[in-house]
C-alpha cells in the first residue's frame, strides 16, 4: 500500500457486455480505469477473466466479459464512481468491495459433485 493512509484498497468485479468488439471492450475498461485514476486513485492489478455465461439474463445479454480490478482510492470517491458506472451502458454489472490484499493469482475451489 502507498503511504497515503486515506486511500483504501478495493477489489472490483466488472461485467462488460460480451457483444462489444475487442476495441470497444478495451475502451470500456479504459473508461473504468480512467474514472479511478482521474479521481486520484491508483490501479494495482487487472485480471481478465474472459467471457462467461451469466446466471440470468441482464439487459437481454446471456454472456458477459468479466474483469477483476484491484485499486486504491479515497473512500469518498466511491460514490462518484458508482454514479458513473450506472451511466455506463457497456457495463452490465459491477461490485466493489474493500479488501486487505491484492491477489496475484486467482484460485477457485472445486464445487462438490
Amino acid at each position: 500500500m502507498t503511504e497515503n493512509t486515506d486511500k483504501q484498497l478495493y477489489e472490483g468485479m466488472y461485467i462488460l457486455n460480451a457483444t462489444l468488439s475487442e476495441e470497444a471492450r478495451g475502451k470500456a475498461l479504459d473508461r473504468i480505469q480512467t474514472g479511478i485514476t482521474g479521481r486520484g486513485g491508483e490501479m494495482l492489478k487487472i485480471h481478465d477473466l474472459g467471457r462467461k455465461k451469466l446466471a440470468y439474463p441482464i439487459q437481454r445479454s446471456r454472456e458477459g466479459h468479466y474483469y477483476l480490478l484491484y485499486f486504491q482510492a479515497a473512500a469518498e470517491v466511491m460514490r462518484e464512481l458508482w454514479r458513473e458506472y450506472h451511466l455506463n451502458e457497456d457495463l452490465l454489472r459491477f461490485m466493489t468491495l474493500r479488501t486487505e490484499e491484492v491477489k496475484d493469482e486467482l484460485k477457485f475451489k472445486q464445487l462438490p459433485e
